[in-house]
């Protein structure tokens, strides 16, 4: 098999236009902080001991568990020592999974519907398994190679790939339940908010909707989550008004449809997230189509 085994590159924004592989195996651990991807990421666990934390629900994984998160979602990864660390880390461009489709199969149906229902962990049946594993390979093969063909054969097993996803997230037994970790209170806070991020989601307000002192649930959130409620909802809101932005919604627009309702702290806020501003942002993508 063609592998090409990496350590740990810290780099979080794609190079390609398509997708991109990456085979890693790291012998110390790492630490990687809460963030999230322009681009949904396949993530293939293969040997370690992680546990993986996904808005505020802690995954225990288990050797060759599948791990998918959309373009919205914070996460990160908690590894121990004692075992080498690897694992398939893909990286794919919504726009072209749209695109390979053709209208006929939707193929982001498992990133959308691990996202809307807080669940992403797939756990296959052997059989189907063994049909990922196969493709795995077979486009690692391709993606590191220079033969004729190559090219095409990976975008051909990326399309195999999605194919296969979708079916093993829609055939996970819910029974890897027992190895996921969460606070159900927070879990249903965490919904309410990603759902309504446009109405008031104040301490307050909260508190009185979930029936629980703003005490309490400040600090689980807290505890759960990773951020406070107030950092929470900036960057949930941050990470719509990009994909807005992205999606060529003008910033006007972008802004009020994310739930910001002053234009300066939307501004300032932007700017201190992602290091330029929208007005940059919009630029910068522009000058790139073209």
């Amino acid at each position: 098999m063609n592998q090409k085994i990496l350590a740990f590159i810290s780099r979080q924004v794609m190079n390609s236009s398509d997708f991109e592989v990456f085979h890693y195996c790291d012998n110390k651990p790492i630490e990687v902080e809460y963030h999230n991807h322009d681009f949904y990421e396949i993530f293939f666990f293969i040997s370690g001991r992680v546990k993986y934390i996904i808005e505020g629900k802690t995954y225990n994984l288990k050797p060759y568990d599948i791990l998918l998160t959309n373009n919205k979602e914070l996460h990160k990864p908690v590894i121990e020592s004692g075992i080498n660390y690897e694992r398939i880390v893909i990286w794919v461009n919504p726009n072209f999974v749209r695109v390979i489709e053709s209208g006929e199969t939707n193929l982001i149906l498992c990133f959308e519907d691990a996202s809307q229902h807080h669940y992403n962990l797939l756990r296959p049946n052997i059989n189907l398994l063994r049909e990922i594993k196969n493709i795995y390979e077979n486009l690692e093969k391709a993606y590191n190679g220079n033969d004729y063909g190559d090219a095409t054969l990976m975008k051909i097993y990326m399309t195999e790939l999605l194919i296969y996803l979708n079916k093993a997230y829609f055939d996970t037994s819910r029974e890897v339940e027992i190895d996921i970790k969460h606070n159900s209170k927070i879990s249903d806070v965490v919904n309410y908010i990603n759902e309504n991020l446009c109405e008031d989601l104040s301490l307050d307000t909260l508190s009185h909707k979930f029936y629980i002192s703003k005490y309490h649930l400040s600090r689980q959130f807290k505890e759960c989550v990773g951020f406070t409620i107030h950092q929470y909802i900036i960057k949930k809101r941050l990470i719509v008004a990009k994909i807005h932005l992205h999606n060529g919604v003008s910033i006007d627009s972008a802004y009020i449809d994310s739930g910001f309702n002053n234009y300066p702290n939307f501004i300032k806020a932007f700017k201190d997230e992602f290091g330029f501003s929208p007005k940059k942002y919009v630029n910068s993508f522009r000058k790139n189509e073209l």
